[in-house]
């Protein structure tokens, strides 16, 4: 990893500047960390397209899917404490998944159940285009999943879905006999020391923060997102985070600070997706050496990831969601830091051109097949 001189500081605002620019994203957040290297957190664009006030690093931000990191690191707490084992069939827990025997806990952490995403049934699609606050149920949810067929058995491919993940955190409430929400906050974000990051109950999203911006609409036009009821997105993509806390989970996440070493060792086996340079374990991947998760909701994306190698921390937030030339935004500017300061260790997600566009929107954005 290249030290962070004045120089490399200039070559870093250039690189992201230009992202900015090319893809017209309103505003962007970096944060860059590695011990004896220095520090990069810098700000770019405006938090108000109507207003055209500045951007601030010290913005509150939805994190989209990077909430499964947190789900899934509740789940491993409790194989921890031996009260379910990843092996177990979802159906010792729920009942009604289709091929629920043969559907591990295992399976769902890291997307190999063969389960439909909800987002992508038609239905769900017109709900929410119709009214992008309908407060969606998690029966509601798993019914646009559970009425597809699974796409392959389980175990034998790699698909990602936020099917999995919702199912994962009823696990917990289940097991523990809470509310899925307060457990997290109590034993995951608590332990962890994150002071600032939650899950909201409804709309709420506290200021400070950046407006953001999508066009999952139904004409496809472009609005402001920032207030929408994220209900679909629930555990799987939901949380409000910021920087600070970010930095923070990045490492504790790749050190496996909050669980034991066998446990975060199951969760770092890292399955091939199909795409070059990327792997994915239990609710978190790799990318080119890269270890954490990405997210996406309308209005928003990010990325979180820590490098073993450099012990390296980077966080890109963007308040956008419209993808460029069918690249995700917070892919571009996370390719753009790292090609400047970890040239060895690009981070990037080669799409497959899609055969038809999704049905709904997307809480997720890691990689897909």
């Amino acid at each position: 990893m290249r030290k962070l001189t004045p120089e490399v500081r200039a070559q870093l605002d250039k690189a992201v500047k230009d992202v900015l620019r090319t893809t017209r994203t309103p505003g962007v957040t970096v944060g860059l960390w590695a011990p004896g290297k220095g520090e990069y957190v810098r700000a770019f664009g405006t938090s108000d397209k109507a207003t055209n006030a500045p951007m601030s690093p010290n913005f509150n931000m939805r994190v989209g899917s990077v909430t499964k990191t947190f789900t899934v690191t509740a789940l491993l707490e409790l194989v921890d404490q031996k009260k379910v084992q990843l092996d177990d069939p979802i159906s010792k827990y729920i009942p009604g998944v289709p091929e629920g025997d043969h559907i591990t806990l295992r399976h769902l952490a890291e997307m190999r159940s063969g389960l439909f995403e909800f987002m992508h049934d038609s239905d769900f699609g017109k709900v929410f285009l119709a009214d992008p606050n309908h407060k969606f149920t998690m029966k509601e949810l798993l019914d646009y999943s559970f009425k597809h067929p699974l796409a392959f058995k389980p175990g034998t491919k790699f698909q990602y879905s936020n099917t999995n993940i919702h199912l994962l955190s009823m696990v917990v409430a289940k097991v523990t006999g809470q509310p899925f929400n307060d457990y997290v906050k109590t034993h995951v974000l608590k332990p962890a020391g994150l002071k600032d990051t939650f899950m909201p109950k409804g709309a709420e999203f506290p200021a400070p923060k950046a407006h953001g911006y999508t066009d999952q609409t139904l004409d496809g036009s472009v609005v402001d997102a920032t207030d929408w009821f994220p209900s679909a997105s629930g555990p799987s993509g939901a949380m409000i985070s910021d920087l600070g806390d970010l930095k923070s989970w990045a490492s504790t996440l790749a050190k496996g600070s909050l669980l034991s070493p066998k446990t975060q060792a199951e969760r770092l086996k890292m399955n091939p997706v199909g795409l070059p340079g990327l792997g994915y374990g239990l609710g978190v991947f790799e990318n080119h050496g890269w270890i954490g998760h990405n997210g996406s909701l309308p209005g928003y994306q990010t990325v979180v990831v820590y490098l073993p190698a450099a012990k390296a921390t980077l966080v890109v937030h963007a308040t956008s969601d419209i993808a460029f030339q069918g690249k995700e935004l917070s892919t571009l500017f996370a390719k753009a830091v790292t090609s400047v300061i970890t040239p060895n260790n690009v981070y990037d997600i080669q799409m497959p051109k899609p055969t038809a566009p999704p049905a709904g929107p997307s809480a997720t954005t890691a990689p897909k097949s």
